[in-house]
């Protein structure tokens, strides 16, 4: 079997493939953060809050890392149109991946609450400070030093989870590959190229996370 490898017919399509890294990118930034947010307050709940609304944030996280994250979309997508509930497939998506992320991201972030310092505590508590403001001032600025590393790398691998959107329509990395793919008939060639841009897109927010943790925090996130 011969094979000529042909990348020139693969680089008028290049201008594709960075629309679909910018929309990969969104994805990931966007359900990162909300993830985040709804992280850091279920940790809170956990660590805090009454006992009836724990076991709530619970069964939310029990569900949402014992099920395939595609699974979840699927039910997003495929599901809930049957109960009048349409959404876009980049929608399914968002949402998909910001709850899974939040049910992760609880975890790690409730570790980062027990990680508190007593005499922190005590001396807020002497001054004063309602337990809001004990989170506030006291318990997320220590939480950011201690959990930017993994923090970073599960932004990483949900930067890497965006390929997924390709099998519901989106036209994102991957999906603007498959896409190309079944214009030119050029597989190795386009996908090789499409693992380049996933390699330089996940090294870019390396470096910036790296410097990022290095400035802020003085954490390394053991990325670079």
């Amino acid at each position: 079997m011969s094979y000529t490898l042909q990348y020139g017919q693969i680089w008028p399509f290049l201008p594709r493939l960075f629309d679909g890294a910018w929309i990969a990118l969104q994805i990931a930034v966007l359900s990162f953060c909300g993830g985040l947010a709804i992280g850091t307050a279920c940790a809170a709940v956990k660590s805090f809050g009454p006992r009836w609304l724990t076991r709530i944030v619970n069964v939310y996280v029990v569900f949402f890392t014992n099920t395939p994250q595609l699974v979840q979309i699927y039910f997003l997508y495929f599901a809930l149109p049957d109960m009048g509930v349409l959404l876009s497939s980049f929608a399914a998506v968002l949402i998909g991946m910001t709850l899974n992320a939040g049910a992760y991201l609880t975890e790690i972030q409730r570790a980062g609450f027990e990680s508190r310092r007593v005499s922190e505590m005590e001396a807020a508590e002497v001054l004063g400070f309602s337990r809001l403001q004990q989170i506030r001032y006291v318990i997320l600025p220590h939480m950011a030093r201690v959990l930017f590393p993994p923090l970073s790398n599960h932004f990483i691998i949900m930067t890497l989870g965006t390929s997924m959107a390709a099998v519901f329509g989106v036209e994102e990395l991957t999906g603007q590959a498959f896409n190309i793919n079944s214009q030119t008939f050029r597989s190795i060639e386009i996908f090789s190229v499409t693992a380049l841009f996933y390699v330089a897109l996940t090294l870019t927010a390396s470096v910036l996370l790296a410097a990022i943790g290095r400035y802020a925090f003085r954490a390394r996130t053991g990325l670079i």
